[in-house]
């Protein structure tokens, strides 16, 4: 008769992790068998080369490695935005220099004082005025946290936040608009960038929808990619290169055009004479009205709902 086939018994399964008997690579040579391996091998274990690769913050930095530090400042961002179903986006920038009032009044004060103190000093009554014009403009600050409001409460009344307020993430204006949403409890985005001086993001951010980004390619990509509105208010050589930006891109219609508002007309109107560019001809008459004025949450709200409008894409449609 034929030898039964014992029942072979089921192992326990083997911890994930652990061994009962470690393997010969689980420890280094011993000095027992060459007095100078244990040197060798923390000569090893200290060298570049031996770093792991996303850990080697010097390999990183290399000009070689551009391009996959390219990719990764693209990526984590687009990835979170996607993560927290952040579809639409107006995007608002502005000076950074323009503060809520209280702070403005402040800064006078303290100008003022230093100056009185200091009558012959043509540098503090350059700062004071300079201070009195930044007083003179915390309306913006104003307005800009208003429309936050607004759009966070187009959002916020909805089961999603498909829009939301992004920004800059710094102060001033952006600040401003963040806070208005913050103020409404809803969403909203900030795009920092990394600067040679230590650049603090404003606290109104949504958290986990605050990003800082190492190349301003990318961060002036993702600030357009879900951009519904560009809210520009006044401000210095940042505001003005992303409003150029936009209206060449609009222009070229190297982008889908969808509205831009300037906001404060007596400001634009001298910080650039739109008119003057179409009568010496170098843009065209149509360009004129890629972009128009407005001076109210209001109005810039209600301007950018009825582009949408009349463009056949409902903005706050479910």
């Amino acid at each position: 008769m034929p030898t039964p086939i014992k029942t072979m018994q089921i192992p326990a399964p083997p911890h994930p992790q652990k061994r009962r008997e470690p393997l010969p690579w689980h420890k280094p040579k011993p000095a027992e068998e060459d007095s100078d391996a244990p040197r060798r091998v923390d000569e090893i274990l200290r060298s570049a080369s031996y770093r792991q690769a996303d850990e080697d913050p010097e390999f990183l930095s290399r000009y070689d490695v551009r391009g996959l530090r390219l990719q990764v400042d693209y990526l984590k961002p687009e990835l979170l935005l996607e993560q927290h179903q952040i579809e639409h986006t107006i995007v608002v920038f502005g000076s950074t220099r323009i503060a809520e009032r209280g702070a403005a009044v402040r800064k006078v004060q303290q100008v003022r004082a230093e100056s009185e103190s200091d009558p012959g000093n043509r540098v503090l009554q350059l700062r004071l005025k300079t201070a009195e014009s930044i007083l003179a403009k915390t309306s913006y600050y104003d307005v800009a946290r208003e429309l936050g409001t607004l759009i966070g409460n187009a959002s916020a009344t909805r089961a999603h936040h498909r829009l939301v307020v992004a920004t800059g993430g710094g102060p001033g204006i952006m600040e401003a608009a963040n806070r208005g949403a913050y103020d409404a409890g809803a969403k909203s985005v900030g795009f920092n960038i990394n600067l040679p001086q230590d650049q603090f993001p404003n606290p109104y951010v949504t958290p986990e929808l605050c990003f800082r980004f190492h190349y301003f390619a990318l961060r002036k990509l993702h600030l357009l990619l879900r951009a519904k509105a560009l809210v520009v208010f006044p401000g210095g050589y940042g505001t003005l290169d992303e409003l150029f930006e936009v209206l060449t891109l609009i222009q070229t219609r190297k982008i889908k055009p969808f509205p831009v508002v300037l906001v404060g007309k007596a400001f634009w109107c001298q910080a650039f004479n739109i008119d003057f560019l179409v009568d010496e001809g170098v843009i065209d008459l149509e360009d004129r009205d890629l972009f128009w004025f407005a001076e109210d949450a209001g109005e810039i709200w209600d301007g950018i709902l009825q582009w949408h409008e009349r463009a056949g894409e409902p903005l706050l449609a479910d």
